[in-house]
């Protein structure tokens, strides 16, 4: 017999646990350690084992359930509706008007359409009872025992009646890049990573992807009476530790319109996919009258995005060598629209990442756009009749000279190969390096081939009767490059270092190192535990600072730009003490007065650590016209929100 006082403790640890997984994985907050959450978690595991009881919303039964032997049909207490859809602001438009012109006082939710598995929860006297798919609305699919492995989702709640809301099962872009990173059979992608993983009979299996729930709707609960809106619904999901993402309401159908434009281009700096947004009558009375049909509700509408992910024919793949060595394989593709572009190339990563995806040539592949930038392909979509694999190159594609793998990579070591060289002088003379105007890839070529000019020091050394014998060099030009030159070389020491192509140096890590060490020559005599305490960096990249300034060529390249003329400044700038001095501060959105490195000087120069990331630990994000998912993380976390507005009061007021 269980003795009360045991039992009475191991429901408050249920109850402790269950909070800390709700601070963790829906608040993004933790307030415990990973050391402390462990122990408390092996504390209630002991203790279950020990009584041989496990309550029905213990965390221990997320993980852990036997295999099934197959999924049950589930029937739906109420209809879970599709909805009805449209791609074009003309329709949208149309659309709200016709409500607006029958119903004055109607106001519309707009939220995102998430791009996963659309998945229903019962709750019973407040502990999670069911979780099934949506099917074909009226029946499903039982998932409970794959469901109740999502962290996010509590087992528990503070409603006592009989509930059924509705979400959608996703899984971030960031989990499915690590899930990938390891895994013997890649996904392609997070819808059919949410739909393999929530429909897999091992419970176990699901698991390992992290997946998330985001909760939209409450489909059936007992008592209606205090949910007569969305915003109702809402503020239930809240109130229950649901994790969700609040809508946004307007009452004019201009303002409903550019809103899911807004959001059309924020949706590119999330971590999980939307391929739409969903627009919601608030009012139910409003939404009674409206009524549904067979399929959907008249009373939503989803907008849909043109896609970011669409199949065509991979071609050839070629290999090309970087500023570092480094070579990397290149998709040549039957060109193909997607996401607003023309896209006839894509990135390919690695040989790991070839052999990861089982992408042969030809075939036809899964392409992506990362973030709206970068092309990448996700996977094989079918192989054809001359398919074969992918050989990595055993020589090196520019200079035909060694190479050697390194990790996942493949690099040529010769210092003197074309390709490497050229990639390092486009390097060096871009904004944010050296910033040397008017020097294309075109001209740099040019410069290789008819100047021999092998490297960066090589610029300092030309003459006006060199430039004259390349092509399209005129008087005007001449004199622009030999102005842009003299320019160059009062630089900061960031970019300096930026600019020197050290492994692993970016922007950002460029500049904190200068921050920190303030001249070249205490840089180049930094040791690596120097380096390694300087926040963001790691000691894979000091090694990579030391092993740079170690190096007798790098020391002799240096040296030959010195000696041109080059005159470094220091990063030490005066502080001026003000509300920003000693804060962490995010920018996010498009500042109509500022642009981000402008915002960013401004409040360096204030004192103000500019981070590039929302966590716990910001003061501050001042957030600017379409602000995504950054805004939206910083009033979950509760972090202070800044407009543009407020930020000009307060550097006006000092």
């Amino acid at each position: 017999m269980v003795d009360d006082k045991d039992l009475t403790e191991l429901k408050n640890l249920v109850d402790e646990v269950n909070k800390h997984c709700y601070n963790y994985y829906v608040l993004d907050n933790p307030t415990i350690s990973d050391y402390e959450f462990d122990c408390l978690y092996d504390r209630l595991v002991a203790l279950e084992n020990k009584l041989g009881v496990v309550l029905d919303y213990s965390p221990t039964k997320r993980v852990g359930a036997e295999v099934l032997s197959n999924i049950e049909k589930y029937k739906h207490k109420e209809k879970l509706y599709s909805l009805n859809k449209v791609n074009t602001y003309e329709d949208l438009k149309e659309w709200l008007q016709d409500i607006k012109n029958t119903f004055p006082t109607a106001t519309f939710g707009v939220e995102h359409k998430f791009d996963g598995l659309t998945i229903s929860l019962v709750y019973k006297n407040g502990v999670l009872q069911t979780a099934a798919t949506r099917g074909n609305g009226t029946v499903g699919e039982n998932v409970t025992a794959q469901v109740r492995t999502i962290k996010s989702i509590p087992l528990k709640i503070k409603y006592k009646g009989e509930v059924a809301v509705q979400g959608e099962g996703v899984m971030f872009l960031s989990e499915l890049e690590k899930y990938n990173k390891y895994a013997d059979e890649p996904l392609k992608n997070v819808r059919n990573a949410v739909a393999g993983a929530i429909r897999n009979l091992d419970p176990k299996e699901t698991a390992k992807r992290n997946l998330d729930l985001f909760l939209y709707n409450v489909v059936y609960i007992e008592d209606r009476s205090f949910i007569q809106s969305q915003k109702d619904i809402e503020k239930f999901l809240h109130d229950n530790g649901f994790k969700n993402i609040p809508s946004l309401y307007f009452s004019n159908v201009e303002d409903v319109v550019n809103k899911v434009q807004d959001m059309d281009n924020e949706r590119h700096g999330l971590d999980y996919l939307t391929d739409g947004a969903v627009i919601k009558v608030n009012e139910f009375f409003i939404r009674n009258e409206m009524g549904e049909t067979i399929k959907y509700p008249r009373w939503a509408m989803a907008f849909k995005y043109a896609p970011e992910e669409v199949t065509t024919n991979l071609l050839d793949v070629i290999w090309q060598v970087g500023k570092t060595g480094k070579i990397t394989p290149t998709a040549i593709l039957e060109p193909v629209e997607l996401a607003g572009a023309l896209i006839s190339r894509a990135t390919l990563n690695n040989m790991g990442d070839i052999e990861r995806k089982k992408i042969q040539c030809p075939s036809r592949v899964f392409l992506r756009r990362s973030n709206e930038v970068i092309p990448e392909i996700t996977g094989l979509a079918e192989l054809v009749k001359d398919s074969k694999k992918i050989l990595a190159p055993k020589v090196c594609p520019s200079c035909g000279g060694e190479v050697v793998e390194i990790g996942a990579l493949l690099y040529c070591l010769n210092d003197e190969c074309r390709e490497q060289i050229i990639n390092k002088i486009c390097h060096y003379v871009s904004k944010d390096a050296m910033n040397i105007e008017g020097i294309s890839e075109k001209t740099i070529m040019q410069m290789y081939d008819v100047l021999n000019v092998t490297s960066v020091a090589d610029l300092y050394t030309l003459t006006e009767n060199d430039l004259m014998k390349l092509e399209n060099f005129k008087d005007k030009k001449i004199k622009n490059f030999f102005n842009e030159l003299e320019k160059s070389k009062v630089v900061e020491l960031n970019n300096f270092l930026y600019a020197l192509c050290i492994p692993n140096i970016g922007v950002k890590t460029a500049k904190d190192i200068a921050n920190n060490f303030k001249t070249l020559e205490a840089v180049q005599n930094a040791k690596i535990e120097d380096l390694a305490n300087i926040f963001d960096i790691g000691e894979i990249v000091a090694q990579s600072v030391v092993d740079y300034f170690e190096n007798e060529k790098n020391q002799e390249l240096i040296k030959r730009l010195l000696n041109a003329g080059i005159n470094l400044q220091s990063r030490e700038q005066e502080i001026t003490q003000s509300f920003f001095t000693g804060k962490k501060v995010v920018l996010t959105g498009t500042l109509s007065k500022y642009s981000r490195s402008d915002a960013t000087k401004i409040l360096e120069k204030l004192g103000a650590q500019v981070l590039s990331s929302v966590s716990i630990k910001c003061d501050y994000v001042i957030a600017g016209e379409s602000a995504g998912s950054k805004l939206t993380k910083a009033h979950t976390l509760g972090v202070k929100v800044l407009n543009e507005e407020d930020f000009e009061s307060i550097l006006k007021n000092g």
